[in-house]
């Protein structure tokens, strides 16, 4: 596809130096993170918690999108990527960026948040720091909890290499000697009971200065190995874990019952093909390669682990030490107070829509508008899209409180959510038991829109009322993630989010909306026109500004259209929290985009888009970034907002607050990288505290 730059110059936009690999742009997110753990400004057991964060984003990176790269090299694809690369040559250079970006994940972890956390008397123990003391209790934690429930595996002929669950810990043991049997065992391997927390507090009679002490259960496991194979000289044993395919693989074609495939292929994913061999550094080469052989790995598919091999299981331990002064301070929500003064959220409908700022203003209305309708006997029905929720949900509860009292309550759940599949089955489950009519939506279709629509009696007659989000129905992220929310009693609004569900649930043919835009039918579609419309104005001389926030933008077809409008001279701002396909900066092509990330104390979730002319403002809040799978392969919503103080807050919270950030921030070079603007003293999150911590709107 070709645009035109300056005057007579033709520019290729297929020109994959226009891009960025998808891949390489997300481990430089994760790379944005771990910066959090070394900032020194942050408290520091939530530097833990970003290091602990990064460690899972990697093993979910490798779980679903390097696990999917072997598979096409495997398949030997050809296919080139956006940015010209093939599989194996993405692989290559991607390898070699983790293996990196592991090592320091581990450097930080020893040599800046372990000694900062013993200053803090904060102590996790390994075994040449335990006393007299704790080894007697470990060696009577190993005999009551560890020995009934651990199965050693001596490998032979009639013993091969066990099936290890994905990610769990696991001991290979180098043995000499013959066992009961007179069999001749080399190697042994043990796997780490699920069960048992990987780092176990110590009694407080053994905390010697009162702080908080922890024992590995590795450490407890490899100093009593020898009681698992009696008679037998140990060589070694050193702890590895294993990441494996964890993408679920269903046959359309072949399903009859949604719910029975789906529960079927969970077990399948937990020994999916290895990809990730993490084992302890000091395993010698030999075993090394003997792990490597039996599961079909190369040596570059090893990432060799100063310290646990599973730095996530951290989380655990550090939530339960009590220290406030180590973390930040409690989160204090606001509720608007010009609810609270007329308290029925209906009535405020009547009059004006409620737009909520998340995590700074309370999800509490969210739940009250939806314990409300439950309550009240006006309400004839309910219907909510479930993608991720809270396992002791409240509005789940207020969902099978309305379906028991006699309303009719729909739930389109979600089954395919990733890594939340088994959750969301029970959920649905016990929504039909109560009486829920359950719904999965449409196959090959992720319904990930945020949407509940009441019909209420009012005066006599029918109406309608909305809840739009850009997050998930979840009262435990709404405390972490920044979201927008959307409350609304108008017309066209609420009409077409019942078309939307009578979609969802009836699959007829597809109706032409008047307010919202919906995926993967209009919402490509009327971005790209908003866009072009911008383009058209700036074109004539015009004024004309787009402002982005999403979490992702790897979508070429919209990258292409934001460089066209770039050219015809649209000053464009994208907030792209992670991946980002676009370049910005480029001479002639994206010479009017910025990409700014902000990673910070509360996970940046809002889509919000902004588009104006010389004739026209328009601001739009979604469930979908700009990226394929959104696009294309998902029930997603755009809807408008049309309140004029809403709007207003939008473009003060959001755009213009974000685009002053100089703390959290990081901004996008030409080449891809990224620059950090850390050292300033403007926190748009934390303006955002202040500024509801004093509001009353």
């Amino acid at each position: 596809m070709y645009a035109f730059g300056e005057p007579g110059l033709s520019i290729d936009l297929d020109n994959p130096e226009y891009y960025i690999n998808r891949e390489f742009t997300a481990l430089a997110f994760n790379e944005r993170v771990l910066q959090l753990a070394k900032d020194e400004r942050v408290p520091l057991l939530e530097r833990m918690r970003f290091l602990c964060i990064c460690s899972g984003n990697l093993d979910e990176f490798f779980e679903i999108r390097v696990a999917g790269l072997k598979e096409k090299i495997a398949l030997s694809s050809r296919k080139l990527n956006i940015d010209g690369l093939r599989p194996d040559e993405i692989f290559t250079q991607l390898s070699k960026k983790v293996h990196l970006l592991t090592d320091e994940l581990y450097d930080i972890f020893n040599k800046e948040l372990l000694p900062g956390m013993k200053k803090e008397n904060i102590h996790f123990l390994n075994t040449e720091d335990w006393t007299e003391d704790i080894h007697l209790w470990a060696k009577h934690y190993f005999k009551n909890e560890i020995l009934p429930i651990v199965s050693p595996i001596a490998l032979d002929l009639a013993h091969p290499f066990p099936r290890l669950f994905n990610k769990s810990l696991n001991f290979i043991i180098s043995l000499r000697g013959k066992d009961a049997f007179d069999r001749n065992i080399d190697y042994a391997v043990v796997h780490a009971p699920r069960s048992l927390p990987r780092m176990i507090p110590l009694p407080s009679e053994l905390c010697t200065t009162g702080g908080n002490y922890f024992v590995y259960l590795a450490s407890i496991i490899q100093t009593h190995i020898h009681s698992l194979f009696p008679g037998m000289e140990i060589n070694g044993c050193y702890p590895f874990r294993l990441t494996r395919n964890s993408d679920l693989f269903l046959r359309e074609e072949e399903i009859e019952d949604l719910a029975v495939a789906v529960q079927r292929e969970l077990f399948s994913r937990h020994y999916g093909h290895v990809v990730r061999l993490e084992v302890d550094k000091q395993c010698p080469a030999n075993i090394v390669d003997f792990l490597l052989q039996k599961h079909h790995l190369h040596h570059e598919d090893t990432y060799h682990c100063d310290g646990p091999v599973n730095l996530q299981r951290y989380y655990s331990a550090i939530n339960r030490v009590d220290r406030p002064d180590l973390n930040y301070p409690p989160l204090t929500v606001q509720y608007p107070e010009y609810i609270h003064e007329k308290r029925n959220l209906f009535n405020v409908l009547d009059e004006q829509d409620i737009l909520l700022h998340h995590p700074y203003q309370s999800y509490g209305v969210v739940i009250d508008f939806i314990h409300q309708a439950a309550a009240d006997p006006n309400v004839l029905a309910i219907k909510q899209t479930l993608y991720r929720t809270h396992s002791e949900s409240v509005m789940v509860k207020a969902l099978i409180e309305a379906a028991r009292s006699g309303k009719e309550v729909t739930a389109v759940v979600e089954l395919r959510a990733r890594f939340d599949e088994e959750s969301n089955l029970k959920l649905a489950n016990h929504l039909h038991e109560a009486g829920v009519l359950v719904l999965y939506g449409v196959m090959g279709y992720k319904t990930h829109a945020k949407m509940t629509l009441v019909v209420r009696r009012t005066h006599g007659k029918l109406k309608r009322y909305v809840h739009l989000g850009t997050g998930n129905y979840h009262e435990q992220t709404a405390k972490r993630y920044t979201d927008l929310g959307l409350l609304t009693s108008e017309p066209t609004i609420t009409a077409d989010t019942q078309i939307i569900f009578q979609q969802l649930t009836g699959l007829g043919k597809t109706v032409k909306l008047k307010a919202l835009c919906h995926s993967p039918f209009t919402l490509q579609k009327n971005l790209l026109q908003l866009i072009e419309e911008c383009s058209q104005s700036a074109l004539e001389g015009h004024e004309t500004e787009i402002n982005i926030k999403v979490n992702g933008l790897t979508d070429k077809t919209m990258i292409q259209a934001l460089y066209r409008a770039s050219q015809a001279g649209v000053k464009i701002n994208l907030l792209v929290r992670s991946v980002c396909c676009l370049k910005p900066g480029i001479p002639g092509v994206s010479d009017n985009i910025r990409v700014i990330s902000i990673v910070g104390r509360f996970l940046e979730h809002h889509r919000v888009y902004h588009f104006r002319t010389h004739n026209a403002e328009h601001y739009y809040c979604s469930s979908a970034d700009l990226m394929e799978r959104n696009l294309y392969n998902r029930i997603e919503i755009m809807f408008p907002i049309l309140d004029e103080n809403c709007q207003k807050r939008i473009k003060q919270e959001i755009f213009k607050n974000y685009l002053r950030d100089n703390c959290n921030a990081w901004e996008m070079q030409a080449d891809g990288s990224y620059k950090p603007m850390t050292n300033g003293n403007y926190c748009a999150q934390d303006k955002l505290l202040q500024l509801y911590a004093s509001s009353t709107q």
